[in-house]
Parts: structure tokens; sequence; C-alpha cells
């Protein structure tokens, strides 16, 4: 099996040794060691927050973008400042529809990736 290739993969961080020697990690091994590996709870929670995360940043960025504020985006999509402030700062659980009319709003184009993992899906 071909092992995906993610940005998780490029970056790493080098810690001195006793013997004076630098030793690389991948983010994916201090991740793995921190907060534990792919498939384990906390792990999953780790990663569903980050998704969330990187979703507002895209969400603050596009705004910025557009010259918005917060308000007048909320106007457009039909929901107050405070609600998009929590989405941008990922303090809430926002409901799909609204960050469908907030990528609109934007005049965004949202494209989303689904994969079955560990699945065999087969139609008749």
């Amino acid at each position: 099996m071909k092992k995906r290739r993610t940005f998780a993969n490029f970056i790493f961080v080098r810690k001195m040794k006793n013997n004076g020697k630098l030793k690389s990690y991948t983010l994916e091994e201090i991740t793995d060691k921190h907060i534990g590996k792919r498939g384990t709870p906390k792990r999953e929670v780790f990663e569903q927050e980050l998704q969330l995360e990187l979703l507002g940043q895209a969400i603050r960025q596009a705004r910025l973008d557009r010259n918005l504020t917060q308000e007048e985006l909320g106007k457009l999509v039909g929901v107050k400042k405070a609600q998009i402030s929590k989405i941008e700062n990922s303090l809430t659980d926002a409901r799909f529809e609204t960050i469908i009319k907030v990528f609109k709003a934007l005049n965004a184009k949202v494209n989303f990736n689904v994969e079955l993992l560990n699945q065999t899906v087969q139609l008749a």
C-alpha cells in the first residue's frame, strides 16, 4: 500500500541528542507521541478540532480577501456578527447549512473530499 503524502510527512523537528548529533522527527511522529496514534479517541478529537480550526481560518481569510467585516458577512448570511466570529474562531459547531451559506456569500467554491477508511463499498 502506497503511503499517502501529506504535509505532516515533510515537517520535522530536530532535537540535540546527548552525543551532540541532531535527531529528526516528523510532525506525524511528534503528534503520535504527544497526542496519540491515528485511530485512538484522543487523536480523533485532535484531528476533528484541527479540521474545524482550518475551516475557520479559511473563512476568515476569504472574508478579509473580500474586504468584509464580520458584521457585513453576517448580514449576507442571515446571522449575527457573533456567529461569524464563533465560526472563524472554531468556538461553535455551526450547522453545515450555515457554513455553506458563508462560503456562498463569500463567492467561494467549496470542494469536499470524502474517504471511506477501512471500508469496502459495493454497489449492486
